[in-house]
């Protein structure tokens, strides 16, 4: 098939034009892959699943008889082993679970006056 010549440049042109559309969207105007709109939606509800738990694991810090003893043992704990240590106290596990969940432990252990003897509770921010 013969194409008239003045049709080249036109062709040529959507072609650039095409290829030029899809470099800038995915560089700058935040356009995504499947996978990569999924690994940001989990990474989302995961932090979202762990913000929501953090009240509960202040409750049961709050409420616990020996709480006096467990926040002195996360005291006395280096800094790399405070997180451990709050899971050992127990507050980590959520109710109806059988295992501590250290993401939940870890943003706890930050909501929590470590070096206080009180919760703090405007750490604990709805981020919803």
């Amino acid at each position: 098939m013969n194409t008239p010549e003045w049709l080249k440049p036109g062709i040529y042109g959507t072609l650039i034009g095409a290829a030029f559309v899809g470099i800038v969207g995915f560089s700058w105007g935040g356009w995504v892959t499947d996978d990569t709109s999924n690994d940001r939606a989990m990474a989302m509800s995961h932090d979202k699943v762990v913000a929501s738990m953090v009240p509960v694991c202040l409750d049961m810090a709050r409420s616990d008889p020996s709480r006096a003893d467990k926040l002195e043992a996360i005291r006395a704990a280096s800094t790399f082993q405070r997180r451990d240590t709050l899971i050992t106290a127990g507050w980590a596990t959520m109710p109806g679970t059988d295992a501590p969940n250290q993401d939940i432990a870890q943003a706890c252990l930050a909501a929590l006056d470590v070096d206080g003897s009180s919760v703090r509770p405007e750490s604990v921010v709805d981020e919803g």
